[in-house]
């Protein structure tokens, strides 16, 4: 079916294979903080638990948002545990259990890389691609990354 909504085909292509590097990262943040929630030990046991679970949570609902821009703009999403991997700007770090302030350390780097990069794709989408409504769509994202980060931020410091 014909998609007639006053971005070209090629743009749209642009816009979906931003918005699937996306999906990858949000992916990965999601599990690794997921990890996070479920190894996190020490006497802040109880109340980062608890954080991480919000974190997540949230993550979870900007994967869903993303994966349905991309179809809502005629796009396929990236789906599997393999291509979340490979497509990704964020790294995993396997079999390593680190103690609770590196864990929220790795996590704001994450959250921090995320922002840079979304600033790097609104900018893409709404002047080469010609998107205004995936810009502001990813503007609300940067804007949510940016609150998990100022609230990672807030543990670390003194």
């Amino acid at each position: 079916m014909v998609i007639n909504i006053g971005i070209s085909d090629s743009n749209r292509k642009g816009v979906n294979q931003i918005l699937n590097a996306l999906l990858a990262d949000q992916y990965v943040l999601y599990t690794k903080t997921r990890n996070y929630h479920w190894n996190v030990t020490g006497m802040q046991f109880n109340d980062l638990h608890k954080f991480f679970e919000s974190q997540y949570t949230a993550i979870d609902a900007s994967i869903d948002a993303v994966a349905e821009r991309i179809r809502s703009l005629g796009g396929m999403t990236t789906a599997t545990l393999a291509e979340f991997s490979k497509n990704s700007r964020l790294k995993e770090h396997p079999a390593k259990y680190p103690d609770a302030k590196v864990m929220i350390s790795n996590l704001l780097a994450d959250h921090e890389a995320t922002i840079r990069n979304l600033r790097k794709d609104i900018d893409a989408c709404d002047k080469k691609h010609h998107d205004t409504g995936t810009a502001d769509f990813l503007t609300g994202l940067m804007e949510d990354h940016e609150k998990m980060a100022w609230m990672l931020r807030a543990f670390l410091e003194k």
